[in-house]
């Protein structure tokens, strides 16, 4: 029997313009890069996963094609971000048949969530940067796969095993090295860290709010301006994926450096073709950190 389960994902290899679901596997498409990442490392061979978002693409205002659509709808799973991260998701959710078999998995239900200040019925969607929340969001993926093809749930065990293992020794390697630095305080372009800050002990101020394209005000700049003097920083933080000109600006205003910490939101297309990966990118964020706080 052939089995086709989805899962939504960001940025990465397959993207959603070339997805085609596979005859014989697990056709798994995710909403953002690191569901799709997590769901390859479990998944294996048994899994054709599609990533949803482009490579090079901020997934935060992406909305689905007619294509992905189709793609979603001929599956058994979709597993999306969930914590208000996919705007879409609901009327997608809510436009499918009554008759329809669509498993739907929400990925960071039962990780530790934090609320936004702004509104605290509201969930900061940033999970993933939380090596142990990855753990969590990657267990349900594995649940998922397991449900949609009981025949390989020894292979899913062993590889969720596997890549849990991965994710526990990259959050040692944070709390060893960040539990190190002088400073806790970073400036960010987009408050996106408010995870990785609480796991380790850190402190952000951003220019932008939880979506990255947020305009700021005359005030938020004053803000960083003084913040940054304050704590005697030298960087600022931004990000690929979205404009670094604000950062910049700023950051000659307050006379610092600018310098990449990764929201792992997506890939570019050069990092999808070196073999970057989640836990690639995560260690290069931690040897940007330690640099700026040094």
């Amino acid at each position: 029997m052939v089995i086709l389960s989805v899962i939504l994902a960001g940025c990465g290899t397959a993207a959603s313009s070339k997805a085609k679901l596979v005859e014989g596997k697990v056709n798994v498409v995710t909403s953002f890069y690191p569901l799709y990442e997590f769901t390859k490392a479990i998944g294996g061979e048994y899994v054709n996963a599609i990533n949803l978002v482009p490579a090079g693409v901020e997934p935060h205002d992406w909305s689905p094609k007619s294509r992905d659509i189709k793609n979603m709808t001929q599956a058994q799973v979709f597993v999306y971000q969930g914590a208000g991260f996919e705007g879409w998701v609901k009327d997608f959710l809510g436009s499918l048949s009554p008759d329809s078999t669509l498993k739907v998995v929400e990925a960071s239900n039962g990780a530790n969530l934090i609320k936004t200040s702004e509104n605290k019925e509201e969930f900061d969607p940033h999970a993933w940067l939380s090596p142990l929340n990855a753990v969590k969001m990657a267990n349900n993926i594995k649940t998922a796969l397991i449900s949609a093809d009981p025949a390989h749930k020894a292979a899913f065990e062993q590889n969720y095993a596997n890549y849990a293992a991965k994710l526990t020794d990259l959050d040692a390697r944070y709390k060893k090295e960040l539990g190190q630095t002088s400073k806790k305080e970073i400036a960010v372009s987009h408050q996106a860290f408010a995870y990785l800050c609480r796991d380790y002990g850190l402190t952000q101020l951003s220019i932008m709010g939880l979506s990255p394209d947020a305009e700021p005000t005359a005030q938020d700049l004053k803000n960083m301006n003084e913040y940054i003097k304050a704590h005697n920083l030298k960087y600022i933080f931004f990000e690929e994926l979205v404009s670094d000109k604000l950062a910049k600006t700023l950051a000659k205003d307050a006379k610092v450096d600018t310098m990449v910490l990764n929201p792992l939101e997506g890939l570019t297309e050069a990092q999808v073709n070196a073999g970057e990966d989640y836990i690639s990118i995560m260690d290069k964020n931690l040897k940007n950190l330690v640099t700026a706080l040094q």
